[in-house]
């Protein structure tokens, strides 16, 4: 296999700069009241916010430099320190007893979404393993079963904080890089089908989660006020129309649409720019993931195939995930818009990650002769 030297991937770049100029502008607008009714002035997330895209781009360029490689090297070191930290969240959340979610670790300074870590590193220790144990995941106990207990093991951790959504998408990443790493799509159905038979249950146990269930599928009315967020985002959409009513004329922000700044900013886009500015939102994340599979089909290695992917899922999932819930489609989960939302780890590992996508566009093969068992790696 040839490998030569290319100049970093303008368009990604180009892409990941205009979405996040659209969350900057976006949360300035949709921030301003409720930045005023709960701290007295109106800039105080868009100063906040500002400051974390700034911090969140240098990290970006950061990563853009540094060898993706070293990350395979210390990806199982990685997986478990991320581990240790969602342990200390949820064990602080109890000595604290506290009723909040576990999901942040304050460090005094800031606050970390521990989950985040997490799923990056779960994505990235999936990548190296089968990189390095692709030959033996045709084999079910001595290949394919510790990458699944380690991922079911993150997951549990998750549900625990509770971050059901979260832990859906970790999932669902994980089962396309072990199929696209080689493992049998029988052996893939078979944990799928035991982790269904557990998850659910569990999913259905809690009743904030149930009431959300219901609340989509409109059973009773008493579930009315669990659908509220849902039902003003579609007012909010349905008053933006085509071309919307123009930056910061929106209605929804006005205090009747919760959280417009964070999980439903999408419908103060919708609200303002119309269907037309969620549909150019939209279609630059389906660019990005674009962008990271001719990125993973040009990478030099199994690794940076698989974690090129692996990025590419993970911020295309969040996306449509969160316009599915804007838009009444799926029932509310509480997962963000990337590069849009308002937000501190999100945002930062989300552009670390598009600079690590950087810097595996910075070579490419020119002739794949490697042979695996994997769909990537199929003669």
């Amino acid at each position: 296999m040839e490998i030569s030297s290319q100049k970093y991937d303008k368009l990604l770049l180009i892409e990941t700069i205009l979405l996040v100029a659209v969350g900057v502008i976006m949360v300035f607008s949709s921030s301003t009241n409720i930045s005023m009714d709960r701290f007295g002035t109106g800039t105080f997330y868009f100063k906040r916010h500002l400051i974390r895209t700034v911090v969140a781009i240098s990290i970006m360029f950061a990563a853009a430099f540094m060898d993706y490689r070293i990350l395979k090297k210390y990806a199982s070191h990685l997986m478990i320190f991320s581990i240790v930290l969602l342990i200390i969240t949820k064990i602080l959340q109890i000595a604290e007893g506290s009723h909040f979610p576990a999901r942040w670790l304050d460090l005094g300074f800031f606050s970390i979404q521990t989950s985040d870590i997490a799923r990056f590193a779960t994505i990235t220790y999936l990548a190296a393993y089968m990189d390095r144990n692709r030959e033996k995941l045709g084999d079910f106990v001595s290949g394919l079963l510790p990458p699944l207990l380690i991922t079911g093991l993150v997951m549990s951790l998750i549900i625990k904080q509770p971050d059901y959504s979260t832990a859906f998408v970790i999932g669902l990443i994980a089962f396309i890089l072990m199929f696209l790493g080689g493992a049998k799509l029988s052996h893939l159905f078979a944990a799928g089908s035991v982790s269904l038979a557990i998850l659910v249950p569990v999913l259905l146990a809690a009743p904030y989660r149930l009431g959300r269930i219901k609340a989509y599928l409109n059973v009773g009315q008493n579930f009315q006020e669990l659908n509220y967020q849902v039902q003003q985002s579609l007012i909010s959409l349905g008053n933006g129309g085509l071309m919307g009513v123009g930056l910061g004329e929106s209605m929804g922000k006005n205090l009747f649409l919760p959280a417009p700044h964070t999980d439903f900013i999408l419908s103060i886009v919708g609200e303002e720019f119309g269907f037309f500015g969620c549909f150019l939102v939209l279609t630059l994340f389906l660019a990005i993931f674009q962008r990271s599979v001719k990125i993973s089909k040009q990478s030099t290695d199994i690794f940076g195939i698989l974690l090129s992917v692996g990025i590419g899922i993970k911020i295309i999932t969040y996306a449509f995930i969160n316009s599915a819930v804007v838009a009444g489609i799926v029932p509310t989960t509480g997962l963000p818009m990337p590069f849009v939302s308002f937000g501190g780890t999100n945002l930062l590992m989300t552009l670390f990650t598009i600079g690590i996508l950087l810097n595996i566009s910075m070579a490419k093969r020119k002739i794949n002769n490697r042979k695996g068992t994997g769909v990537l790696f199929a003669n």
